[in-house]
């Protein structure tokens, strides 16, 4: 696993671990850092026996959200955020053309500014720390969230409610980011990376192609629509029914017994 300087990975049986691990700057995310973020992400891809990732922080804080002062300047002189090209875009929006195929759980605590509720956003289940504090700021200081906020935040939270928080870049709680389907769980600041962990480790038991299967459908669902996602229903569980694990998923149930699934 790797230990770089701003993220460290750390794998544990079938579940991948990503750190943000800046906790003197209360993990404010620098250009390296996120490209550390991206490589992660992609050693997570990579990993044929990872099943479910899990994304939290090292510290007081999940992440105070970009490091403007440097960021800004980098992106207009770079012309925007580009990963390198077999690398996967841990927000998929675009800054690279490969987007995660694999389930991922957010763990968070403190302070979750901007890119974490971005961060979110672009995961599969989110858990908070009691006392976490929400806020997507970005109005406040000139620019919009171009991390996914603007479409997944209404998305999620339907439009009163993410443009209460977008056009004014307010602060919120977990009671408030509960009630919207921002987080899914609260609970006590020494439980939440257990907690995440076991969620982690009851979709890792899960047949790995039929999880990846569950999540394509659904993206495709919110990017290309409906009609879309229906025309892949029934040829994707027929590939599902003729793999070893689809097999193994109906002889367990024949002869009463949990499966095993291999990802094949």
């Amino acid at each position: 696993m790797s230990n770089n300087r701003f993220i460290t990975t750390e794998k544990r049986d079938h579940i991948f671990l990503i750190c943000l691990n800046r906790p003197e700057e209360r993990n404010a995310v620098n250009m390296e850092m996120i490209h550390q973020l991206s490589d992660a992400f992609t050693e997570y891809e990579d990993d044929s026996t990872s099943r479910c990732a899990v994304l939290y922080a090292n510290g007081m804080h999940f992440t105070f959200g970009l490091e403007l002062h440097s960021v800004s300047k980098a992106l207009v002189e770079q012309g925007g955020l580009r990963f390198a090209a077999n690398n996967v875009d841990p927000l998929g929006v675009g800054f690279s053309s490969r987007t995660r195929t694999k389930p991922i759980i957010c763990a968070v605590h403190g302070f979750c500014f901007t890119l974490g509720i971005e961060l979110i956003l672009a995961s599969d289940i989110a858990i908070a720390a009691e006392k976490t504090r929400f806020s997507q700021m970005e109005v406040t200081r000139g620019i919009l969230p171009f991390g996914g906020a603007t479409f997944r935040f209404l998305r999620t939270a339907g439009w009163g409610n993410s443009m209460r928080y977008l056009l004014t870049g307010d602060d919120f709680g977990t009671e408030e980011a509960l009630k919207m389907g921002i987080i899914q769980e609260v609970v006590q600041k020494k439980e939440l990376l257990n907690r995440a962990l076991e969620f982690a480790g009851k979709i890792a038991l899960q047949a790995p192609l039929a999880v990846q299967a569950v999540i394509a459908n659904s993206q495709k669902y919110f990017i290309e629509g409906q009609r879309e996602a229906i025309k892949d229903l029934t040829p994707t569980a027929l590939r599902l029914m003729q793999t070893e694990d689809g097999k193994e998923g109906v002889n367990s149930f024949i002869e009463k017994r949990k499966p095993v699934y291999i990802g094949k």
